[in-house]
Order: C-alpha cells, then structure tokens, then sequence
C-alpha cells in the first residue's frame, strides 16, 4: 500500500524529535514570565522558527546521511525518506532550503525587536543545523554533535528565548538552559547508541564510535544527573520556592529509561527508548517551566 504524501513527509519532519525545539523556548519564556517581561507575539516567533530549524535540520540530515552513504540496509532506526525512495534527494535539498529559509524571514522579526545579536544568533543556527551532517567537516560525523546540541538547543535556545522577550541576558536563564541541554543530548545519546555498529561501518565518528558503547551509557547517567540536580540549585542557591523541584515527579520515568539504556538486550527496543527520552523532555520541561514560573 503506497503511503500518502502527507505521511512521509511528516515523517521525514522526525516529530519526536521535536520536543528538542519546543521545549528550550518554553522554558526560556517561564524565566521571562517571572520577569514580568513576557511578549506573546515574540514567544510564539521563537517557537516557529525554533520548529522550523528543527525539522529544517532534520531533512538535512535525511539528505546527508543519504549522499554520504550512512544510511544502509542494515539501518534498525526510523525509515528515512530519502535512502527509502519514498523522496528524491533533489526533493529533500529542496525541502531543507525552503524550510530554512521560512525560519528566516520569520526571525526577521525577532531581529528587529533583538537586534543584531540575534541575527547572528538565528545564522549560526541555520548554518550549523546544515553542518551537522553536511559540509565538508560535518559535526555528527566527528564526534562533536553532542557539544553542539548542549549549546544550541540549551543555552541558545533558553537565553535567546528569554532575551526577545526582555532584551536583557539573564543569569536565571544561563541555568535552566542546562537541563534543558542534558535531556536534549540525551535524545542524540540514544540515537548513536542504536546506531553505534552502522555508524562504524559508514565511517561516522560519533562518540560512541570514538569511545564505545559504554561510554555513551555514562553519558546517558551524567546528562540525567545535570537535569535532576538542576532544580536543587534553584532552590538553594537562587532562592526559588519549592515548587522548582516539580520535576522530581518525572524521576523514576528517567530511572526506568536509564535501565533500558543500559541492559537493553535489541538495539531496535531503542527506537521506543528514544521516543521516551523525548517524552522525558517534555514531562520534565513542563515541570520545571511551572516551578520556575510559581
């Protein structure tokens, strides 16, 4: 049965992977709420060009990882569009150029209220959702997604999203950034972990590649750590009510995937892992967004 058009673009879009765009803005415009500072219209400008470069990236890397010859036939992940058939890879550039391009005339806006800063800022997102996997040093490829993935849809994301809205760097959103960044690593953790022996064969150096399996499991833990210790120094250090450990409630959510990422025994189980850890990201993120808000 052929599938709809519809479907395999939506597919191709990834959509669990999308909490990795909603929630930095989400919690980025708790911290302005607090602030007394919160612009509708600039929240939801950042929250659809944040979608947009993400399903932006994401069909660049359906078409990268095809070219560069990453996806196989031994593939145990989400079919991708491109390496299937179901679009041609002229298609697939084309799609990654127009949805690119419409998150940039809508941050159009956001430069106007933020200025300059933020037009550099929407670039450099741009340009390294292409040079994830594209380019001639493609950073999924040498072991520095992770990094990259902390900074833009942490600290990138949460403070720029609070800088629209207030027009003032914020400390309070420095560090909400970090568990935002952890969780949202930790989508990618699970992703090179299923992924780990394909990724050996097609030459792809993911850290997992470059340090084993193990240490991505490390990884995992230590990301979950940051997100869960969060909260305590908001509460201690800078003063918040107790409400800031709200997302204590999602703790034993987070324990039952940490166990499923280290003893899985199928690689493909991870697939569900890796929607959960997406769905970690949401319960956790909204959570919080109240603690910081109450």
């Amino acid at each position: 049965m052929k599938t709809s058009t519809f479907k395999v673009w939506l597919s191709a879009a990834r959509p669990q992977t999308l909490a990795a765009a909603f929630i930095p803005v989400l919690v980025g415009a708790s911290i302005a709420f607090r602030l007394d500072s919160l612009t509708w219209l600039a929240t939801l400008v950042a929250m659809f060009c944040a979608f947009a470069i993400q399903i932006g990236t994401n069909f660049a890397n359906d078409y990268f990882d095809f070219v560069k010859g990453a996806d196989t036939d031994d593939r145990i992940g989400f079919e991708r569009a491109t390496s299937s058939g179901a679009v041609t890879p002229r298609s697939m550039l084309r799609a990654t150029s127009i949805t690119m391009f419409i998150a940039f005339l809508a941050g159009l806006y956001l430069v106007w209220i933020g200025g300059w800063v933020i037009l550099w800022i929407g670039l450099l997102s741009l340009l390294f959702g292409i040079l994830y996997t594209g380019g001639p040093f493609p950073l999924g490829y040498n072991g520095l997604g992770d990094i990259f993935v902390f900074i833009f849809f942490g600290f990138v994301a949460v403070m720029g999203t609070t800088y629209v809205n207030t027009l003032e760097w914020n400390m309070h959103a420095f560090w909400a950034s970090v568990p935002v960044g952890a969780l949202c690593v930790n989508i990618l953790v699970v992703n090179n972990l299923r992924d780990v022996e394909q990724d050996k064969v097609s030459g792809k150096r993911t850290l997992g590649v470059l340090f084993g399996e193990n240490a991505l499991k490390i990884e995992y833990v230590v990301m979950i750590a940051l997100a869960y210790l969060t909260p305590v120094f908001f509460y201690h250090i800078l003063d918040y009510s107790i409400f800031i450990m709200l997302p204590y409630l999602s703790l034993f959510f987070a324990w039952n995937l940490n166990k499923e990422v280290w003893y899985h025994e199928d690689k493909r189980t991870l697939n569900n892992t890796l929607e959960r850890t997406s769905k970690l990201m949401v319960f956790f993120g909204f959570l919080f967004a109240a603690g910081l808000i109450i």
